[in-house]
């Protein structure tokens, strides 16, 4: 008779105590994945021995000073005031829909001069690519 009652009683475990405890556990790593993650990223730059490019390509150089040029194709540099960067990208666009933008930019241009440019190319659709040059 014992038997028989201790399998009853095992037949009638509830798994929602333990459902509850699954989702909670859920819910913490979830939250605790998206705070440490950002701190945790250590981004290495990328090297490159040589660059090719299928389709015409358009250049924004920044250089230590903070001045601007622009170029597309083979054409050479011309300098240009920031205000000036964007029409001069729509103008390029219309003639290449599949063009992409290079950006050159020297090792001590502020950051944030950079994240004007690629909002630009952002705001308008782009395909931007940052130009880095090979470790010696």
């Amino acid at each position: 008779m014992a038997l028989k009652r201790r399998s009853k009683i095992e037949a009638n475990f509830s798994m929602a105590s333990m459902t509850d405890v699954i989702f909670l556990l859920l819910i913490f790593f979830m939250i605790t994945s998206t705070v440490v993650i950002p701190n945790a990223i250590k981004v290495n730059l990328p090297q490159a021995k040589q660059q090719t490019s299928a389709k015409p390509l358009t250049r924004v150089t920044i250089d230590e000073n903070l001045n601007y040029y622009v170029a597309f194709g083979n054409a050479r540099e011309k300098k240009v005031k920031f205000d000036d960067i964007a029409p001069f990208l729509m103008e390029q666009y219309a003639k290449e829909p599949e063009m992409f933008v290079a950006l050159y930019a020297d090792e001590t241009v502020p950051y944030k001069e950079i994240v004007r440019v690629l909002n630009i190319a952002n705001e308008n659709k782009y395909k931007m690519v940052l130009i880095t040059r090979p470790m010696k």
